[in-house]
């Protein structure tokens, strides 16, 4: 036995391994505990204030709320439910002009509603004269009116400048309420009192507020007659004011705004000088007069 262990103690020593400079690989490397455990805590439980970094935090801290409530934190507020609390000089002039105009108008329609037989006033405050009266001013300018007025004068004109004259304004009606019937459908603004359509309202394509259809027809037969008809100066001042009359009894009914009928107005003006720029001289207009009697004979 004394000869076995001296030659243990022989292999030992020989032993590459036990040499100063190989002592380092011979050794269980030592782990090194995290931040948040102690030195002698490998195995207890972390601590409450310890968080391993699970994730990289954005800047805005979304991603701490994540982790701590376990689902996606709230984002910002959407733009619509943000309060503006430094609204635009533009937005509060627009506003402002648009609450003056619907009180104006809620306070002209004085003939909106007919006096109940009882006595007490209607939503319009008038009672059924008066208002029957309007209603007759603004039927003077009704489309029906004017172009059932003008076919009858074309079926009965012989002359060739009245049948040109006669043929440009059908056009230039036709021309109106197309385009008054489009801008409404578009629009849809109701009347200030919100007076249901009537029967002739429905056939004129005149259903919603914006623009008043009267007064842009009643501008447009005015200028067209004043200037292709030679009147004296007390029945052009009639024809004035016959147009502004059309346009306020249509604000008297409850049916338009102020400022329908002022875009009314505008554009009237503007249908007419469409038309003036556009005229049919007087070989189209009997070309067109013989297709729609069916007297046109065409050229082979």
């Amino acid at each position: 036995m004394p000869g076995t262990q001296t030659r243990s103690r022989v292999r030992d020593r020989n032993n590459v391994l036990d040499r100063p400079e190989f002592v380092s690989l011979n050794q269980t490397p030592h782990r090194e505990p995290p931040p948040g455990e102690g030195r002698g805590g490998g195995c207890g439980p972390r601590r409450a204030g310890s968080r391993a970094p699970s994730h990289q935090e954005d800047p805005g801290g979304r991603g701490s709320r994540e982790s701590s409530e376990g689902g996606p934190g709230p984002g910002p507020a959407p733009p619509q439910d943000v309060m503006q609390l430094n609204p635009s000089l533009r937005g509060v002039a627009v506003s402002s002009l648009l609450a003056i105009d619907i009180s104006l108008s809620k306070r002209l329609g004085v003939c909106a509603g007919v006096q109940p037989p009882g006595g007490a006033r209607g939503p319009g405050g008038v009672g059924a004269p008066l208002r029957s009266m309007v209603a007759l001013l603004a039927l003077s300018g009704h489309l029906l009116t004017w172009i059932s007025g003008t076919l009858v004068c074309l079926w009965r004109s012989s002359s060739l400048a009245g049948q040109e004259v006669l043929l440009n304004l059908l056009l230039a009606l036709v021309l109106d309420v197309l385009t008054v019937a489009g801008i409404q459908k578009l629009v849809k603004r109701r009347g200030p009192w919100d007076v249901p359509p009537s029967f002739l309202d429905y056939v004129a394509m005149d259903t919603y507020s914006f623009p008043a259809a009267h007064a842009s027809r009643a501008v447009l037969v005015s200028n067209f007659l004043l200037t292709h008809l030679v009147l004296a100066v007390p029945l052009r001042i009639l024809l004035y004011l016959w147009a502004v009359l059309v346009g306020v009894s249509r604000v008297l009914l409850g049916k338009h705004h102020l400022s329908d009928v002022g875009c009314g107005f505008v554009l009237g003006f503007l249908h007419f000088s469409l038309v003036e720029t556009v005229w049919m001289d007087s070989g189209t207009c009997q070309t067109l007069i013989s297709i729609g009697t069916l007297r046109w004979t065409p050229l082979l």
